[in-house]
C-alpha cells in the first residue's frame, strides 16, 4: 500500500505543501519510497500491510522532499532557512538535513545495522 498526494496533505501543515501538484507530490513521495528502501530490510512495496511507523517515517521523508523540491530560495541561492521544524545549510557541498525517522523504521533494519546495545555472551 502506497502513500498518496492526498495521503500527504492530509498529513502535512505545511501550505507549500498542500499547495504543491499532485505529479509534483508523487515524485517526492518515489524519492522518499527510494530512499527508505535504501535503509529497510524489506521494501515498502512488499508489505501486504504498510505499518504505521513505516507509513509516518514514508510521510515525514516525502515531506521533506516536497519542501526542498519545491524551495525557490535553493534556486536563488540562499545559504540557509528553516521551515518548521526542518532546516537546510547550503555550502560548497550543498548539505540537507532529512528529519530523523531512525526510531520509526529501526525494527525494519537488517539485523546488523539496528541501534541499541547488544551483548553476547559465550561459555568458556
Amino acid at each position: 500500500m502506497a502513500i498518496t498526494p492526498k495521503d500527504l496533505k492530509d498529513y502535512t501543515t505545511f501550505k507549500s505543501v498542500k499547495k504543491r501538484p499532485d505529479a509534483q507530490l508523487e515524485m517526492d513521495i518515489l524519492e522518499a519510497k527510494s530512499y527508505i528502501n535504501s535503509k529497510i530490510e524489506i521494501p515498502l512495496d512488499d508489505y501486504d500491510e504498510l505499518p504505521t511507523e513505516l507509513k509516518l517515517a514514508w510521510l515525514k521523508v516525502a515531506q521533506f522532499y516536497a519542501l526542498i523540491n519545491g524551495d525557490e530560495s535553493m534556486a536563488k541561492g540562499y545559504k540557509s532557512e528553516r521551515m518548521g521544524d526542518y532546516s537546510y545549510t547550503l555550502s560548497d557541498g550543498s548539505s540537507m538535513t532529512m528529519p530523523d525517522i531512525s526510531s520509526l523504521i529501526d525494527k525494519f533494519l537488517p539485523d546488523e545495522e539496528r541501534s541499541g546495545f547488544f551483548m553476547r555472551i559465550r561459555a568458556l
